[in-house]
């Protein structure tokens, strides 16, 4: 309302005209975002008399859509980061964007903490200088480090005084309600996605106009609406499913029955869970933790997203554990706990990137972007001697590359910086965005509707006649044709559920801070919420067998089985911090004693499995905890050489050092990888200094091992008294553990099947 108000106060005269110009850019992380944005502005401006055109342009935009976009510019565009980049990579940008007024970043926590954040930064380091008065706006509901994020949204501006957080005073209420197994001695104790709950929902969903399932992953997403069909066939034409591989028609299809009350059920991932406006939706069932505060404020938002309306969601546990999750999250949200998120810095491969977009586009001027790219947080400590390594790369394709052609892509023109060769602009503008996953393959009928996709790793286990479930439908495989996977409809019942890599998300700090709260609790037998008290048989187990640890303690269990000999440690810090300490624990070992084991991690705790018996007493002391040398135990512990190659795969894609193909003709996963592990051995053994090497170490320490989160937890640990038990057989706290070992090796049928048989033989005493 204030871009459209303004413009009518400074411009009376041209309330009728049409053909301002963009005025504003409304930058949306997610589609289904973009679609309700554009609604509200239209009935805005249809209710302000205003001739204002809004346009959506993202990876759905048709061709012919992107190209009026461009020839006549709405009043108002809605795009992404990504998008918004290939824009300014055409010839004109300048012009184009010269009526701009203002930019929002919406939903900026979801950007904040990714290099899709670190597109804008540059972006916006480039409008602020063709445009000093560009107002720029973020928005956000869930974030806890809300001054950093503020100050990676604004960069150095000239004026402080300008700058200003409006916050609201009006408090969320949220009504949240865990479903309770009957009997907590026979729920599962881990391996399985809360199917068993099923019967535990059907309430919810017939007493609601619209309900929204939210599942962690798209492949939980496939599954649950299947069984929900199994079990209550008369949702057939009242429930559909919503994830970001399902094709765009099927996603908006759902998306305006979801408006038009069409729908009784939906089943989603993240896809839905960001600022959307369903009306409809009374209720929301959480399946499994969502391993964050943030996360499940945002979900629970999409009830009752009217002010002064409660939003309700129900918490479906897929373990027995997960209760005392639940719990966690209804006390950070008491305490007004939300999670802060780590902004990236000095990402040199999107710095490259955008270079490259400027030199597609109009060409630059090297000495103008190091001074504009200098007033972003990300690379505010840049040097001058980084910077000229970056135009050298650029230029010659650096120390190494430079005997190369293809890696030669800009040239000098009269004192501008620009790519002139016509298949390295191509190349370029397809390769836009710091989204890297694995290749995907468009699923189609063989009569030609498309689908959705899948990654190339999943269809390659299939031959023809093979069958898969895939957005709620079982389809046989007819045949592959280049990156497109041709499919019928298929009548049989069973089939396999594509599975996308990447789905397991990590417990946050502050969510595991929490967990640690409530474990002290019940420690101390404190059951003060029905989550704490439905668990206590099987509490009273880990007490019996083990211990339950105090906030101040950290237990280590140590016992045989016919698997050898387990170790087991509970710091409580999620999946990440233990992949890095269990690999540090045994190492240190190691060094003292020869000794090999196997490392299974979960977000409670490590497990190292040897078929030799050690001293625990003797190894396990407070000294094995310590932090010191961490960095250099760290990198020899896990090998972090191999860990950063895997990173530099996705490195070398944004920075263009590697080209994922052209569509409908993608270059294979294998092929990728195998390039940019030949391109990082050869920077590892002659140019150690490069800054994308070097930022793959980085990226690896700081976000998948979370070192500075493992430092913190031994700083911790060496301040708790150390619990060493010996149990006679498996806790409750170490079951789940197992269970993800054993995942690695067993199928989901004989996996369920064994799991059913050691919960029996566990319980027994």
């Amino acid at each position: 309302m204030p871009i459209l108000l303004e413009f009518i106060r400074n411009n009376p005269n041209d309330v009728d005209k049409e053909n301002n110009g963009l005025q504003a850019i409304w930058i949306s992380p997610i589609r289904s975002l973009a679609k309700e944005i554009k609604h509200s502005s239209e009935r805005a401006i249809d209710s302000l008399g205003l001739n204002w055109k809004v346009g959506v342009r993202s990876g759905d935009t048709s061709t012919k859509e992107r190209k009026k976009q461009k020839e006549q510019a709405p009043e108002i565009l809605i795009t992404t980061p990504e998008s918004l980049h290939i824009l300014m990579a055409s010839k004109g940008y300048k012009k184009y964007f010269k009526n701009l007024k203002v930019v929002v970043a919406d939903e900026w926590h979801e950007m904040v903490g990714s290099k899709r954040g670190v597109q804008l930064e540059l972006a916006y380091s480039r409008f602020k200088a063709m445009i000093p008065e560009l107002k720029i706006w973020g928005i956000s509901a869930t974030i806890g480090n809300m001054e950093e994020a503020f100050d990676v949204l604004m960069g150095e501006a000239t004026d402080k005084k300008k700058q200003v957080v409006i916050k609201a005073n009006i408090q969320k209420k949220i009504e949240i309600s865990s479903l309770l197994p009957d009997e907590i001695e026979y729920f599962p104790w881990a391996g399985h996605l809360g199917i068993k709950m099923l019967h535990k929902i059907e309430p919810i969903l017939q007493n609601s106009k619209t309900t929204l399932i939210f599942t962690n992953t798209r492949s939980q997403c496939e599954i649950w609406y299947q069984k929900l069909l199994d079990v209550y066939p008369d949702l057939a034409g009242q429930m559909a499913m919503h994830h970001g591989s399902v094709s765009k028609e099927i996603r908006t299809w759902v998306e305006n029955a979801l408006h038009e009350e069409k729908l009784k059920v939906v089943v989603a991932t993240s896809s839905l869970d960001l600022g959307v406006d369903f009306r409809p939706v009374e209720s929301i069932i959480q399946i499994g933790s969502p391993k964050g505060v943030a996360r499940f404020l945002q979900r629970a938002g999409r009830s009752g997203h009217q002010p002064g309306a409660t939003s309700r969601i129900y918490f479906v546990p897929t373990h027995s554990l997960e209760l005392v999750e639940s719990s966690a999250l209804q006390k950070a949200i008491e305490k007004g706990i939300v999670e802060s998120r780590i902004p990236y810095i000095r990402s040199f491969d999107v710095l490259i990137q955008y270079m490259l977009t400027l030199a597609v586009s109009e060409g630059f001027d090297p000495e103008i972007v190091f001074q504009e790219i200098k007033k972003t947080f990300s690379y505010k400590s840049v040097t001058q001697k980084e910077w000229d390594w970056i135009l050298r790369f650029l230029l010659t394709g650096g120390v190494v590359l430079h005997t190369y052609d293809e890696y030669k892509k800009i040239v000098i023109e009269e004192g501008l910086w620009k790519v002139t060769r016509r298949k390295f602009a191509s190349q370029h503008r397809l390769s836009i965005g710091t989204i890297v996953g694995d290749t995907m393959m468009v699923v189609k009928y063989l009569t030609g509707g498309k689908i959705g996709a899948v990654e190339e790793w999943f269809i390659s286990q299939f031959k023809p006649g093979d069958s898969f479930w895939f957005a709620g439908r079982c389809l046989e495989l007819v045949r592959v044709k280049e990156m497109t996977v041709l499919v019928r409809k298929s009548r049989k019942k069973k089939g396999r559920i594509p599975a996308w890599l990447g789905g397991r998300l990590p417990l946050s700090t502050q969510l595991a801070e929490m967990l640690r709260f409530k474990i002290d609790e019940i420690s101390r037998n404190l059951y003060t919420d029905p989550e704490s008290k439905v668990l206590n048989p099987l509490m009273d187990l880990q007490r019996h067998r083990s211990y339950i640890p105090k906030e101040n303690e950290l237990l280590v269990e140590y016992f045989e089985s016919k698997e050898g000999y387990h170790l087991v440690v509970y710091p409580f810090e999620g999946r990440f911090v233990h992949q890095g300490l269990g690999s540090l624990l045994a190492y240190r070992i190691a060094k003292k004693f020869p000794i090999s084991f196997s490392i299974a991690m979960n977000d409670y705790g490590f497990e190292l499995l040897s078929d030799q018996k050690i001293d625990i007493e003797k190894f396990i002391t407070r000294q094995i905890f310590s932090s010191k040398n961490l960095k250099d135990e760290i990198e020899q512990s896990l090998n972090l050489t191999e860990m950063a190659k895997r990173a530099f795969r996705d490195i070398a894609a944004i920075s263009g050092l590697v080209f994922k193909g052209y569509p409908g003709k993608m270059v294979k996963d294998r092929h990728l990888q195998a390039s940019a592990q030949m391109l990082f051995s050869v920077f590892q053994e002659h140019e150690m200094d490069n800054l994308l090497l070097q930022q793959a170490f980085d990226e690896v320490r700081l976000f998948q091992l979370e070192e500075h989160r493992i430092r913190l937890a031994l700083e911790r640990i060496q301040k708790q008294k150390l619990i060493i038990k010996f149990p006679v057989k498996a806790t409750p706290f170490a079951f789940p553990l197992i269970v993800d070992r054993l995942r690695e090796r067993l199928t989901s049928e004989s996996l369920e099947s064994r799991i059913k048989k050691m919960t029996l033989q566990l319980l027994k005493d």
